[in-house]
């Protein structure tokens, strides 16, 4: 409730009307034109800024920093110039107070849009900047507009009767009902600052529309409430567009340019009943509507998954859309409903104990729908911690050549990982765990995952043994899971193409060799263990399957992604390089994405696979390591790594004779797209992706890496490759995902050749890249050239099974 300054009781003193106003017909044309066009300007600047970022994070570009800001200037000068000479030229009083109110709010879209140079890893930081710049921007236009008016302060703030109030709040709980029963929160300060933020964006939006906004739609003898709905109605309609723009990181914004503007109508049929009680609609009227109108998307939306990455069957999109859907129905409907009841000539005044019941109800309605359909609790993102001490793995000895060389390699990396981990994060563990932080520790990389927001990091990042602190992503829950993906292709009749391109056939029927004796291990969205093409490769055992997110026991695949590539690299049935090879898994993929600490959960069971429950720390079993690991992903920005984050888990695995193979990405025909770790590193094998005519793919990401570094490594099949997917049916898919299985399947197929090459990472790549075929670039490819030589576009060139399995074995 809102509490104003003492006055001797007496009848409340409605603000001096204006002087009766009746425009001409062409300053009222010209206000809705010029209504029309801030609302394409600021429909289509915010819709275009949206997709330039998708299009960027698509693209793996480094995020475009000026956007926002382009937009933001665009959006004021676009829509400040038509308005500024609404405040001005117009003899009308009334049509020069709409102008004036539209510039107001076309300057707070500015300052307010300014904010998403932030990126969006850092949502609390966005928040908090949001919440103070739209208190501030409410303040100063608040002493501005009682300079302008000295009665501003009488009917500006004086409050509205108590049923326009509750009904206020009753449909603003009315908007977040959906929003509570689809969404989900994030952390603890990400919900407060998303609550401050809505407040402080309600109370931007009561200075702008307060009484004296309202007074001038509602001048006439006898005032005629049509008119101030309809009228009033669209200018507050407009006003609303124009905060709904600034309401929100990229994406989340969207949602209320649908909500907001609706809410015109409600607050012009609040004040026509507010008006017949001999007061304004009270400033707190339309804190209250407009704060909880927006609440919703800041709250229970995280923009970083209003992302294209995540557009498949019912995931975090299209609930999104659904609860927008729902809820501007609900605010057309409240728009209808309030105009009809409220704006009618004979009309009551709103009981304020039904109009109070009814808020109270919502409210609970909110409550309950959160609690019992929705997803309560908190899932904020979680921090990983990097210390500065890594483990000093110089001076292993080689050992004896294959397989009991490497596994001693293993034990001695898997063993040196571990006593630095546990010398170096022991006082810090301790700290977080009495601070209730829920710390989770890492030895591949010396680091812990923690929970905590900025305040928690700025904490961590001053103390002395911490390297730095990256932001490790955690996607909330959905309101039902998404349908099963199922192939529907049939199994082919024999060697798909790519296959025979590599020559992998003619190693089966030739030479003998199908990849027995070693074992991939695949990290991924998963696997279908059941599938009739993956099914007797499973290697068994309690260690040969892990699932950090839903810790289940036994292989499977909600994406479909993992099942395809497991398949291209040990699938039986024509559709796998090394169909006689083992494999193991793990899930490190959730709905298309990923964050540094799952990828590390799955790159640390590779090197020490522990059973199910176990401890990774003192269960470790490095001899139950597999030999080689395809890796059909990247850690971009947005996940929260930065370039360094995997760099000492690829070289520990490196050092224990295990062989990273990972995809270039799909980044291209940019140079320099090579870029997401762990593809850049130098002792990753980088795979790139040709089609069927060995032409490099537009999509196949391009070097130098970072530094000047030569990748990809090698280029193999990667443009409508048939393989495996769940349910047991077939898929074709296209991408350097599908290329980068493919090559750790010839690389089983070498050491199942020639075991003493186990381990033997150096000769390995030289056989590799010594036996590699020509590849080219497509013709119309204008942008190859330009990385550099054919080294940055193919690499070595298009892997060849048949010769590098002959000359292992001849090795």
């Amino acid at each position: 409730m809102e509490i104003s300054p003492w006055s001797p009781p007496g009848p409340p003193v409605p603000p001096p009307a204006p002087a009766p106003d009746r425009p001409g017909p062409w300053p009222v044309v010209a206000a809705v034109l010029v209504g029309g066009w801030i609302a394409l300007v600021t429909v289509l600047g915010q819709v275009v800024g949206w997709a330039v970022d998708q299009a960027v994070l698509v693209a793996g570009l480094d995020r475009a920093v000026p956007t926002w800001p382009l937009v933001a200037l665009g959006t004021v000068l676009l829509v400040g110039a038509p308005t500024l000479a609404l405040a001005l030229l117009p003899r009308s009083p009334t049509v020069r107070a709409v102008g004036r109110i539209w510039l107001a709010a076309a300057l707070a879209l500015g300052a307010l849009t300014l904010l998403r140079a932030v990126p969006p890893v850092h949502q609390e930081v966005y928040l908090a900047a949001l919440a103070g710049t739209a208190a501030l921007l409410a303040v100063i236009l608040g002493r501005l507009h009682d300079r302008r008016r000295a009665t501003a302060a009488a009917g500006g703030a004086s409050p509205s009767p108590g049923g326009v109030t509750s009904l206020a709040v009753a449909a603003g709980s009315a908007l977040l009902l959906p929003w509570a029963w689809l969404g989900a929160l994030g952390g603890l300060l990400e919900t407060l600052l998303a609550g401050l933020a809505a407040a402080a964006l309600g109370a931007l939006a009561g200075v702008l529309l307060d009484a004296t906004f309202w007074a001038r739609f509602t001048v006439g003898a006898p005032p005629r409430p049509a008119r101030l709905v309809l009228v009033g109605g669209l200018v507050a309609g407009v006003v609303l567009a124009l905060l709904a723009a600034g309401a929100g990181q990229s994406g989340a914004q969207l949602p209320a340019l649908f909500l907001l503007p609706p809410l015109g109508f409600v607050l012009a049929a609040l004040h026509a009943a507010a008006a017949r009680a001999g007061r304004p609609v009270g400033r707190a009227a339309v804190r209250w509507l407009v704060g909880l109108g927006v609440l919703g998307p800041l709250a229970l939306a995280d923009p970083e998954e209003l992302t294209v990455l995540l557009a498949t069957i019912r995931d975090v999109p299209f609930w999104v859309a659904v609860a927008t859907g729902a809820a501007f129905a609900v605010a057309v409907l409240l728009a209808v409903g309030y105009g009809v009841l409220l704006a009618r000539p004979r009309a009551g005044t709103p009981s304020r104990r039904v109009a109070g019941v009814a808020a109270a109800a919502l409210l609970a309605a909110v409550a309950v729908g959160y609690v019992v359909p929705g997803q309560p609790g908190l899932y904020g993102d979680r921090l990983l911690v990097v210390l500065r001490e890594q483990a000093d793995l110089g001076g292993i000895p080689t050992g004896a050549p294959g397989r009991a060389g490497r596994d001693a390699r293993a034990a001695e990396v898997y063993r040196r990982l571990v006593a630095t981990a546990d010398r170096t994060q022991a006082d810090l563990r301790r700290e977080l765990t009495r601070l209730r932080l829920h710390p989770t520790p890492y030895y591949l990389v010396n680091a812990i995952e923690t929970d905590g927001g900025p305040e928690v990091r700025a904490w961590l990042s001053g103390r002395p043994e911490v390297a730095r602190v990256l932001v490790s992503q955690r996607l909330r829950p959905l309101p039902a899971g998404a349908p099963a993906v199922r192939g529907t292709l049939p199994a082919p009749a024999g060697p798909a193409w790519n296959i025979s391109l590599i020559g992998a056939d003619r190693v089966w029927s030739e030479l003998g060799v199908t990849g027995s004796g070693v074992v991939v291990g695949a990290s991924d969205s998963g696997v279908d263990g059941r599938h009739a093409a993956l099914a007797a490769g499973f290697r068994g055992g309690d260690d040969s399957w892990y699932d950090p997110w839903a810790h289940t026991r036994t292989p499977n695949d909600q994406g479909g992604h993992g099942t395809h590539t497991a398949g291209s690299a040990v699938g039986r049935g024509g559709i796998g390089v090394a169909p006689g090879a083992r494999w193991v898994g793990c899930v490190n993929l959730d709905r298309n994405l990923g964050s540094p600490a799952r990828y590390l959960d799955c790159l640390q069971f590779m090197l020490a696979p522990f059973p199910f429950g176990g401890d990774p720390f003192t269960d470790g079993r490095p001899d139950r390591a597999p030999d080689v690991l395809t890796n059909s992903w990247g850690c971009p920005p947005i996940e929260g790594c930065d370039a360094g984050a995997l760099r000492p888990a690829t070289a520990a695995l490196a050092t224990a004779g295990i062989l990273v193979v990972a995809a270039a990405g799909n980044t291209g025909p940019y140079c320099g797209s090579v870029a997401d770790p762990p593809a850049p590193y130098p002792d990753v094998l980088t795979v790139g992706a040709v089609d069927r005519t060995r032409q490099l793919t537009r999509f196949s990401s391009r070097g130098p890496a970072a530094g000047g570094a030569t990748k990809p490594d090698l280029v193999a099949p990667g443009a409508d490759v048939l393989s495996a997917y769940p349910g047991g049916g077939y898929a074709t898919l296209a991408g350097t995902s599908m290329a980068t299985p493919q090559v750790a399947g010839v690389v089983a197929l070498m050491w199942s050749a020639n075991p003493a090459l186990v381990g033997d990472l150096a000769r390995t790549r030289r056989i590799l890249r010594d036996t590699a075929t020509p590849a080219g670039v497509r013709p119309d490819d204008s942008t190859a050239r330009r990385c550099g030589g054919d080294a940055d576009l193919v690499g070595a060139g298009l892997v060849d099974a048949y010769a590098a399995v002959r000359a292992a074995r001849a090795g």
